[in-house]
């Protein structure tokens, strides 16, 4: 298989101003995450894609925002890594 033609979306609920970065896990197949930038000038779309790159163990050009740039309800696109493992790498760093 050549994971450059992996694709994995997932819909993300983010939720700025937070004390701290942290995933709240899944409710209702959407991914719900703290973030602790505020939701100006992109300042948490950013940190949101950053916080995702580190949980996921991938690079910053593999993550990027689908739908929602303006939103607190995003579509996610991840480049190269299967939806299965995608999930099992969030979910063991959820809350």
């Amino acid at each position: 298989m050549n994971y450059a033609d992996v694709q994995t979306l997932l819909t993300v609920a983010v939720h700025p101003n937070a004390g701290r970065n942290e995933l709240l896990g899944f409710m209702d197949e959407v991914l719900h995450v703290k973030i602790a930038a505020p939701p100006i000038k992109g300042k948490a779309n950013k940190e949101l894609i950053e916080f995702l790159c580190q949980l996921l163990g991938t690079g910053k050009s593999s993550v990027t925002i689908e739908k929602g740039l303006t939103s607190r309800k995003k579509t996610i696109k991840i480049h190269g890594i299967e939806r299965l493992l995608v999930l099992k790498r969030l979910a063991a760093n959820c809350a």
